[in-house]
């Protein structure tokens, strides 16, 4: 349990600090999870392969040169996000296995002429990959989602969330009650989060507008706002939330673009019915470190996750699990017994 935990460590350092380095412009075409996430998973399966300073550099130059994940899915709703995370883990995986054998990679896969700074970043920053390292762990900056959707439209949803019950709304008052709704993001964000009639439950996670009506109409944001039934081919055919979709605005603040990514900032002025306008605005979504969220409404999330496919026992067993995996003896044990009990 305790490699487990050093081998996760160092595969967030190794993904954060190659994310940093490359983005904001590598954003634009590609997604993180993808390809900074290969390296992360190469350097994790190599820790817990023992694997010789000369043996990573090779699984890392291996990791790199299989580093994907492009946007354009997003431009058709289409599902191939969930497949990067689990390639860049197949890919890392791979990556440290065939350097373990001796199988040699580019030893400048990062700033090499032909490699990953140069081919996928238009103003890349190799100052990042050292900053601090070995004293600042990465680790410790995660942010944890607490929607699910995509990250560029969480502080909006914060923002709704808060002014919904800040009015007292119950049920979906918000349909009778808004007369319009102004969104200012920042600009790398709204590049993918910009679709204001989502067709597929894919395409709507990454609907700014979409999320911000839900959040106002429902007072949440989890699984059952996706459900396949809420869309159609010419948009979203869930009435309440199709006729509140008309009412919203979404502009990119140059001032929060500036601010990107040190800052996720969102405001939003909402109009009601009798005149009234309030606003609501914050610079970062709960779940980062600057905005967050205690350990026990993550375990909160989690049960909210397993309990309908699964039940609350199995939930709270699951998490028991994670809070003691530092003592386990034996992962491939101690793993299988847990997926036993979940029947996968």
């Amino acid at each position: 349990g305790a490699a487990f935990l050093r081998a996760v460590v160092l595969g967030y350092e190794a993904a954060l600090r190659i994310g940093e380095a490359v983005n904001p412009s590598h954003y634009r075409f590609w997604h993180p999870t993808g390809t900074a996430a290969t390296f992360g998973a190469a350097v994790a399966a190599g820790s817990l392969l023992h694997l010789t300073p000369a043996q990573m550099l090779d699984a890392l130059g291996n990791a790199g040169t299989q580093a994907a994940g492009l946007w354009e899915f997003n431009a058709d709703g289409a599902m191939s996000k969930a497949l990067h995370p689990g390639k860049a883990a197949m890919n890392g995986v791979l990556a440290a296995d065939l350097a373990k054998q001796g199988f040699t990679g580019a030893s400048r896969i990062l700033e090499g002429e032909r490699g990953f700074f140069r081919a996928m970043s238009s103003a890349y920053d190799p100052t990042r990959i050292t900053d601090g390292l070995g004293e600042t762990w990465k680790i410790s900056e995660n942010c944890y989602k607490l929607y699910a959707c995509c990250g560029h439209t969480h502080t909006a949803i914060d923002a709704a969330l808060d002014l919904r019950a800040e009015l007292g709304w119950q049920a979906e008052e918000a349909l009778t009650k808004v007369a319009a709704l102004a969104i200012e993001t920042y600009g790398p964000g709204y590049e993918i989060v910009k679709e204001l009639n989502p067709r597929t439950p894919y395409q709507a996670k990454f609907s700014l507008a979409y999320v911000t009506a839900v959040a106002l109409l429902e007072g949440w944001v989890g699984l059952e706002q996706f459900s396949p039934e809420r869309f159609g081919a010419a948009g979203v055919v869930e009435p309440k939330t199709a006729a509140l979709l008309p009412r919203i605005q979404i502009t990119v603040h140059e001032a929060f673009s500036a601010r990107y990514p040190a800052a996720w900032p969102a405001r939003l002025t909402l109009t009601l019915t009798d005149g009234t306008v309030l606003h609501g605005e914050s610079d970062y979504p709960r779940g980062n470190p600057e905005n967050p969220v205690s350990t026990a409404g993550l375990a909160e999330k989690f049960r909210s996750l397993v309990t309908p496919r699964y039940d609350r026992a199995l939930a709270d067993r699951a998490l028991t699990f994670v809070r003691e995996v530092d003592r386990a003896t034996d992962m491939t044990t101690a793993l299988q017994d847990m997926l036993t009990s979940f029947q996968i």
